[in-house]
């Protein structure tokens, strides 16, 4: 998971970086197709099958539509306002996959769990600021992103296990060729491609593949409440880069809300596991 967050926070910057000279949705659109064809690669390497029976389930399909909700909305907000900002505002993440599995899945949730959750949604709230004042519009782009990779997480877990990582990471990556080509087809602007900007696509491509590919692991091979805390390193990660960077500066009340996003996950997170020890121990 440390992996994983390490390599999305490198792939956001280097997207973050390309998207200055290319637009964005020929950036996601040769993102995805990079991806694709690695995933494609190792998987014939496997000797796996590129169109299994179990992709064509009702998980896979609610899958590839978050995923395409997620990266795209993410995408566009962290080119809209600061990488450390949108970042801070995907901690959220794990609250959400933990209401949805309240909602969809019937797990039962505590009081203090349904207070830890709205603890976290208030610090979404103090980061995006809604009002007429410090409000970004762009920040609900990354509002939107946070619901995306909660779902696609939920329908991850609910995929048939036949599936396999490599397989789950193409068909990941090959629903961003077709968001992208739309995207592209609302962009009127003309680009020449130089040398950097490609490096940038491929190093984000890279980074990407390591870390879709890191976290399908973690989600599928190790308990939950173990790995999903070291998710929040993910802004220690960005806010790094986006000051080393982008020399972005991060206020007050963003860092404050961020603290209280990953103070209720973690909250959650450790409670629940507290909670199965005492159970497997009487």
């Amino acid at each position: 998971m440390l992996l994983a967050m390490a390599a999305f926070s490198l792939e956001d910057m280097f997207i973050k970086s390309a998207v200055e000279v290319v637009p964005l949705g020929y950036a996601i659109l040769a993102f995805g197709l990079g991806g694709a064809l690695v995933f494609l690669g190792l998987m014939q390497l496997k000797g796996e099958a590129t169109v299994p029976a179990d992709v064509r389930s009702k998980a896979m399909l609610v899958r590839v539509i978050c995923e395409i909700i997620g990266r795209s909305c993410f995408a566009l907000a962290i080119i809209l306002m600061p990488l450390s900002s949108a970042s801070a505002i995907l901690q959220a993440t794990p609250l959400v996959v933990v209401l949805g599995a309240a909602v969809y899945m019937n797990e039962k949730i505590s009081v203090s769990h349904w207070l830890a959750i709205l603890a976290g949604f208030i610090g979404v709230l103090m980061i995006v600021r809604p009002g007429p004042g410090d409000f970004n519009p762009a920040s609900l782009f990354a509002v939107a992103s946070t619901l995306g990779f909660a779902g696609r997480d939920l329908a991850t877990r609910a995929a048939s296990p036949k599936l396999s990582n490599y397989q789950l990471g193409f068909y990941g990556f090959l629903v961003l060729i077709a968001s992208g080509a739309c995207l592209s087809l609302t962009e009127d602007k003309a680009f020449a491609i130089d040398t950097s900007s490609a490096l940038q696509i491929a190093a984000a491509i890279l980074f990407g593949v390591i870390a879709y590919n890191a976290l399908t692991i973690a989600m599928r091979s190790g308990s939950v409440s173990v790995v999903a805390p070291f998710r929040y390193s993910r802004v220690i990660f960005a806010l790094i880069l986006g000051i080393v960077i982008f020399d972005e500066q991060p206020d007050l009340m963003t860092l404050s809300g961020t603290c209280v996003i990953v103070s209720s996950g973690i909250y959650i997170l450790y409670s629940r596991r507290l909670k199965r020890v005492i159970a497997d121990r009487s």
